[in-house]
């Protein structure tokens, strides 16, 4: 019931600012626990004992695969800066209402394109509302480092894609009968949750897969998985998927908001499928 389609999302919006968080500067108890479970399964058939990630999953060739190039910090004229000072936005490189739009589609892409059934099943999820929102989250999370990458008009996307998300877990726990108040608890340690998770996942991409499965672990698994194999599978899901976004073209998401996932298992994930590029108006519908 959980997982019906998408309900009202595109209604009024509010302002939303990321924050940001400094990161440990050593290991978690989390990370330290990551290490024990899967380092055998990640160094199996290899001589030296003391590689600290995946050798086809390295943050290092990730980024040797990114095929659109780097974004530098945009360079904005004064009065566009006294403009955002005041919590306006600025003139973007396209019209709001058509990257609003794209931002729509793309988190629609993050809860109508992912096979529950198969998270579920290879990484013993229980199938309920709480197990659907952390999948989902796993995978706004990864349109959101995407989206950063393309300067002003990209981050004012990802404002309103998660925008567009609590507007459907709101959506999804009046459907499912949640009475006001809890349901305002429930959003509550849903939006702690979320933030703490993003943190989470932002230094495991950029370190090693130990540190990526630590975070898995804590958040996606509510730390209840003693299983490393499905850590490690969830590990390689993530460093494929984000290999891929990356090889995806920054102007055709700002305009379509499109996103194709590959698959939770297949027989070579280090290759990336090139997918057919999107078509869109002059209008950007």
């Amino acid at each position: 019931m959980y997982r019906r389609p998408l309900q009202s999302v595109a209604r009024n919006v509010f302002a939303w600012t990321a924050t940001g968080a400094a990161h440990p500067q050593g290991f978690s108890p989390e990370v330290c626990l990551a290490r024990t479970l899967i380092s055998p399964h990640l160094n199996r058939g290899s001589a030296p004992r003391a590689v600290a990630c995946r050798m086809l999953h390295s943050t290092t060739q990730l980024q040797n695969v990114k095929e659109t190039p780097q974004q530098v910090e945009e360079e904005v004229g004064t009065l566009t800066k006294l403009i955002e000072a005041m919590g306006f936005t600025g003139p973007l490189k396209y019209n709001k209402w058509k990257i609003k739009i794209a931002a729509l589609r793309m988190y629609t892409c993050c809860v109508e394109r992912i096979n529950y059934d198969d998270f579920f099943e290879k990484c013993s999820l229980p199938d309920t509302f709480s197990s659907w929102f952390l999948i989902a989250q796993l995978h706004v999370w990864m349109c959101l480092v995407r989206m950063r990458q393309e300067g002003r008009t990209g981050k004012y996307m990802c404002r309103y894609i998660v925008h567009s998300m609590w507007e459907d877990v709101e959506q999804r726990s009046k459907i499912l009968g949640v009475d006001a108040t809890e349901r305002k608890e429930s959003m509550k340690l849903m939006t702690e949750s979320f933030y703490a998770g993003l943190f989470g996942y932002d230094e495991g991409i950029l370190s090693d897969d130990c540190v990526l499965a630590a975070a898995l672990w804590r958040n996606l698994f509510n730390r209840e998985c003693d299983d490393p194999r499905q850590l490690e599978l969830m590990v390689e899901y993530v460093r494929k998927q984000m290999q891929f976004i990356d090889s995806l073209n920054g102007e055709d998401l700002l305009l379509t908001g499109e996103v194709k996932w590959r698959p939770l298992v297949e027989e070579n994930a280090q290759s990336i499928l090139k997918v057919a590029t999107p078509t869109y108006n002059d209008t950007g519908l």
